[in-house]
């Protein structure tokens, strides 16, 4: 049954030293509250770099960078690399390590900005070819219409997909795209799609101000039948894209007969190694994390233990009459566990409770003013995270009570009474 007057002497007996209880509880509130905030911030930005990165995590794209530099089986150097579809044709046949393996190709060198035309608008955007179900690898979402489909690369459609930032240049007028002309380098296009970029920050903008097409229509519509510009390839189960990018390379080294050592002919980027260091940012982060934190509650039970053994000083003779009166070691240990565990629950609750309130107004005000997208704008306390901290509340009230508990239940009566 709950005990009225048990919580009644904590109270009162807390009361009697206000300032001392309130800095000592202060330490384990900005304990946890510290550990909220910044665990809230490292999670959030974790889901973050989850979302952005998708299916995608693991992709690998490889590109014709330089010339060959040295000569190989009779061909001499400055010979320079194509992608063909023999060539992925030969890594889907051969290489066990690669699930997934497709061309890509963009119009202009490196995707430079094209000429598009909407009735009387106009602008210049990229124009790159992309494959059915390839919205991760484009980190993009589409917001309205479809994304290409198996026939549009079949039938070799002339279909687009629109960036937000083409439709507000295009569609000043307030016409909704989908079923809309376009025409990109005077080749007429309907749009089937818009889409938002999901990568944060600025470099969404320019990402939005992009044209998307069936791979297969932009090789046939604008006279690149003879190469792939780009190949991206993903790991099959068991393998690692390092792994896959070494057995790819490998082979097209052999296909197009370049020297083994021959290192800057192909360009590649391998997303794996960007999502692993990301990673490791996340788990630095909430390491710190912990860090801080632990290192503040610690402070903070320091501090209750100092105050629990003053109170067990300044309560001697009282200690000394409950023994007299029957109580035994038990009692009085629990009696002064009560009253820290009241001190580092209360102080530390409130603190979880105001690093939540905390984390949901700054990702409110982060939306309001339109900066929801950014990396940090999602801070997250998991409810396993929040058990756990109660958990530490619980676990550090009773150390903190360990030494001062022992000292009271070693009190001698006759001594205590005796005491002034």
């Amino acid at each position: 049954m709950f005990d009225w007057d048990k919580w009644q002497e904590i109270i009162n007996s807390l009361k009697k030293q206000k300032l001392r209880t309130g800095l000592t509880a202060f330490g384990v509130f900005w304990g946890i509250f510290m550990l909220v905030i910044l665990l809230g911030f490292g999670t959030g930005f974790g889901i973050k770099i989850e979302s952005i990165f998708g299916d995608a995590k693991n992709v690998v794209i490889l590109w014709p960078s330089n010339t060959t530099q040295l000569a190989f089986e009779g061909l001499g150097k400055g010979r320079r690399v194509k992608f063909t579809e023999a060539d992925v044709e030969a890594i889907r046949q051969k290489i066990a390590s690669v699930e997934m393996v497709d061309g890509k190709n963009n119009l202009g060198v490196w995707g430079a900005a094209q000429y598009v035309v909407y009735g009387t608008e106009s602008g210049s955007f990229s124009v790159n070819g992309s494959h059915p179900g390839w919205e991760p690898f484009e980190f993009l979402k589409v917001t309205a219409g479809r994304y290409i489909n198996v026939l549009d690369e079949k039938e070799k459609r002339k279909v687009a997909v629109i960036g937000t930032r083409v439709q507000e240049v295009l569609f000043k007028n307030g016409t909704h795209p989908i079923g809309e002309s376009i025409k990109v380098n005077g080749v007429q296009f309907v749009v089937v799609g818009i889409y938002k970029s999901t990568e944060p920050g600025d470099s969404a903008q320019q990402a939005n101000s992009k044209i998307i097409l069936p791979n297969q229509t932009l090789r046939y519509a604008f006279n690149q039948l003879d190469a792939f510009q780009m190949l991206f390839f993903t790991p099959a189960s068991g393998y690692s894209a390092f792994d896959a990018e070494r057995d790819v390379k490998q082979l097209l080294y052999q296909r197009n007969r370049v020297h083994p050592d021959d290192s800057g002919v192909m360009g590649s980027f391998n997303m794996e190694q960007v999502y692993e260091q990301n990673r490791s940012l996340v788990g630095g982060i909430i390491g710190f994390s912990w860090m801080v934190a632990i290192g503040t509650i610690i402070a903070g039970v320091i501090g209750v233990g100092n105050i629990m053994l003053v109170v067990v000083k300044e309560r001697t003779r009282e200690i000394g009459l409950r023994k007299a009166m029957g109580a035994t070691p038990l009692n009085i240990s629990l009696m002064i566990i009560h009253e820290s565990l009241v001190i580092t629950v209360l102080a530390g609750y409130a603190g979880l409770v105001a690093g939540v309130f905390l984390l949901e107004a700054i990702r409110a005000v982060l939306v309001s003013v339109g900066q929801g997208e950014g990396m940090f704008a999602s801070p997250f306390i998991d409810i396993h995270i929040a058990i756990m901290a109660l958990v530490v509340l619980v676990v550090t009230g009773v150390v903190a009570a360990l030494l001062p508990a022992r000292n009271a239940a070693s009190v001698n009566p006759i001594t205590a009474l005796q005491d002034e």
